[in-house]
């Protein structure tokens, strides 16, 4: 087996949420084992991850928010992930642009460090540590071409994104930067009060049909919540179908340690990219989306006001009656901008290659 399909280890001892049929590699990567150790003082760990589809045309990865593992990106693995695969035996047909996208993308998903199936290093940690790792994690998968990198990352996740696209901007053809914050001092980092709220009471909360009435408050307004969801054939409203959405996940997902969960909240409460850095991001990377509600209990929409001040090329969107879930709550059209944003940004490389440096 090469090096760049590493040796997977037994679903029975890492399990996943979604389709092994779409699962063209899973595997662990060892960070440290392949990271020469820099300033921080690091133990070893390693980050879990999953490549779904066999498109050409898009390498996208995904990067997950605070005490969330990847699964939490199904709607996005679903439909993306199934390019370069006709539906198996009895389940199809899938239909291009209702059930995958056929855009040609293979789409990597991963567990950050202190969540689901990757490791626990010595925290408290920093967006910057955990750029670093999914950097060691595109280096060993092998995905290390110029503008070959579609990057998307929602709330830390975003975060974690804009301080890998500070340091490998050559790389990337776009950007989408999803309910997230350019960060600042530690006091102007908290989340909106009825956020603080929920997360503390989450955080001594284990069982997960208890929490979830919270997590369904925190995460979408109240008024979608109450609304029929469109696409349950139960006609039932999105708090009941999201409530059991969310079950299943975490009924699969490794239960996060408590060390985890706070070190990830270190990370989100000391992110810090300053305008200046925020102006290379914009100015080196051929198409930067910013997308964001207007109902977010864990972070404000002006702080996606505040990236796009100090990133005048990027591209500012506010959806109504959007909540900090909103890759479940508006999947279609998430799905939809992430498409225009990586098409948007393979066009300007083909109309100025050499200002993208791809000659």
């Amino acid at each position: 087996m090469s090096a760049e399909r590493p040796e997977t280890p037994p679903l029975s001892d890492l399990p996943t949420a979604f389709d092994p049929y779409t699962c063209v590699r899973r595997g662990l990567c060892p960070v440290t084992q392949l990271r020469p150790q820099g300033p921080e003082i690091l133990e070893s760990h390693s980050l879990y991850y999953e490549q779904h589809g066999k498109g050409t045309k898009h390498k996208v990865v995904f990067i997950m928010g605070l005490n969330s593992s990847s699964f939490a990106w199904e709607p996005q693995v679903q439909y993306f992930g199934r390019d370069g695969f006709d539906a198996p035996a009895g389940k199809g047909p899938w239909i291009v642009g209702k059930d995958k996208s056929g855009l040609g993308a293979t789409v990597l998903v991963f567990d950050n460090r202190g969540v689901g199936n990757s490791g626990y290093p010595k925290g408290p940690y920093t967006t910057s540590g955990m750029a670093e790792d999914l950097i060691v994690l595109l280096d060993y998968l092998g995905w290390k071409g110029k503008r070959e990198l579609d990057i998307v990352g929602i709330s830390l996740g975003g975060m974690i994104a804009q301080e890998v696209a500070y340091r490998i901007p050559e790389r990337i053809a776009s950007l989408v930067l999803t309910v997230t914050t350019p960060g600042g001092h530690v006091w102007n980092n908290f989340p909106p009060w009825s956020g603080v709220k929920s997360l503390a009471r989450l955080t001594f909360i284990a069982d997960p049909v208890k929490k979830v009435p919270l997590v369904m408050d925190m995460l979408y307004p109240r008024k979608w919540l109450e609304e029929k969801d469109e696409d349950d054939p139960q006609g039932r409203i999105n708090r009941a179908t999201q409530t059991e959405s969310w079950l299943r996940r975490v009924a699969i997902t490794k239960p996060q340690q408590f060390f985890g969960g706070i070190s990830q909240m270190a990370a989100g409460l000391t992110h810090r990219v300053t305008p200046d850095r925020l102006r290379k991001i914009s100015s080196s990377i051929p198409k930067v989306t910013i997308v964001t509600g207007d109902d977010d209990n864990l972070v404000d929409p002006s702080k996606s006001r505040r990236l796009k001040a100090s990133m005048p090329e990027a591209e500012l969107l506010v959806w109504e009656v959007t909540g900090h879930g909103i890759n479940h709550q508006r999947y279609r059209k998430f799905n939809e901008l992430l498409e225009r944003t990586w098409e948007e940004g393979r066009k300007r490389i083909e109309e100025e290659p050499d200002k993208w440096g791809v000659n």
